[in-house]
């Protein structure tokens, strides 16, 4: 079995990896990381884990981090960077769930952050962890950055229409939904029940920190720098993301169900739905898919791409395994076949 760890793993995305990793049949966590709950079991902290792990949360250390051959980093912004040249130096693969190693000029990481990036060199190498753009250079890669939630859904839905140069590129509008397990397990009033339920709103309008991974990755398929507005809203429900797409075509008169059914021929885990067809975040959670459906307005010159994902599996951990499993040079769908949930 290929040894890995988890650093920061108390939270949301330390719980997926920890539930999605205990059916992989040829990776074991052998380390959890958690200065907080040190000494405490992963089960007692997770009772949904019970009888699948029995590893206990200690403090992060380097030397015993370093018997793995791969480490996640679950952690907040900035913690990933500080470790992982150490890390890396002695052999080990790194998936940084952070934003750590996403953006990759680091004044743009700064701006949006609000801090230095302190490995600016590993950050030149490190992949964007989007296996459907980038598949070969991941299974290549020392240092994975895993896209965020909002950037996958909304990269993976406008990608056929950028790629083949069919839309114009200003004016897009990304419109999208989250569950509230996207603001992380931390105690926050905004996520309280008696906040979150019952009601709907924007957040982030003036700017939000997913505009600039999403602007980079389309701006890196487009012929043209493309001009976005990103509309993030928060919904009364747990899991799940659902992007609505905008965009103005440049020949009404291409096949966009053909279009997109062939950029994703084959891809394991994004499933184009039939034509008139409407996919919901239920149809997703707790998988690494993501679900797209294509639609022409009644304008006839406007495109809606639909595109729904799990934020914590293909928009988190379900995506980190899947990149772990191609830098590891294994099947990239290994412990990421189970279906969907449902009700």
């Amino acid at each position: 079995m290929i040894k890995v760890g988890i650093v920061g793993g108390t939270g949301y995305t330390g719980a997926e990896l920890l539930r999605l990793l205990a059916q992989h049949p040829k990776v074991q966590v052998t380390m959890l990381t958690s200065r907080k709950e040190a000494g405490l079991r992963a089960d007692q902290h997770f009772p949904h884990l019970r009888g699948y792990t029995d590893l206990s949360f200690s403090a992060p250390d380097l030397d015993q981090l370093a018997g793995c051959e791969a480490v996640f980093f679950a952690t907040p912004h900035g913690a990933c960077m500080e470790m992982a040249p150490a890390l890396v130096a002695r052999g080990v693969k790194i998936v940084d769930l952070s934003a750590d190693f996403r953006l990759k000029d680091p004044a743009v990481f700064k701006r949006w952050y609000g801090m230095d990036h302190s490995c600016p060199e590993l950050l030149a190498e490190a992949v964007y962890g989007l296996p459907e753009v980038n598949r070969v250079d991941i299974s290549r890669a020392r240092v994975v950055g895993n896209p965020g939630c909002y950037p996958t859904s909304v990269q993976l839905g406008y990608l056929p229409l950028l790629e083949a140069g069919l839309v114009e590129t200003d004016g897009l509008i990304a419109d999208c939904k989250s569950g509230v397990s996207g603001a992380g397990r931390e105690a926050k009033v905004g996520s309280l029940f008696g906040e979150a339920a019952d009601t709907m709103k924007a957040y982030g309008i003036p700017g939000h920190r997913h505009l600039p991974e999403i602007t980079q990755g389309l701006d890196a398929v487009s012929d043209t720098p493309v001009s976005l507005v990103f509309s993030p809203h928060l919904t009364p429900m747990i899991r799940g993301i659902h992007a609505t797409l905008y965009a103005r075509l440049k020949d009404p008169s291409v096949d966009l169900q053909s279009l997109f059914e062939q950029r994703y021929k084959g891809e394991p885990f994004v499933d184009v739905m039939p034509a008139g067809e409407h996919p919901e975040t239920r149809s997703v959670r707790g998988s690494n898919r993501c679900r797209i459906a294509v639609h022409k307005a009644t304008d006839g010159k406007t495109v809606v791409v639909l595109s729904v994902i799990d934020n914590l599996v293909k928009g988190a951990s379900g995506q980190a395994i899947q990149n772990l499993n191609l830098m590891l040079g294994l099947d990239e769908s290994l412990g990421l076949d189970a279906p969907p949930l449902s009700p």
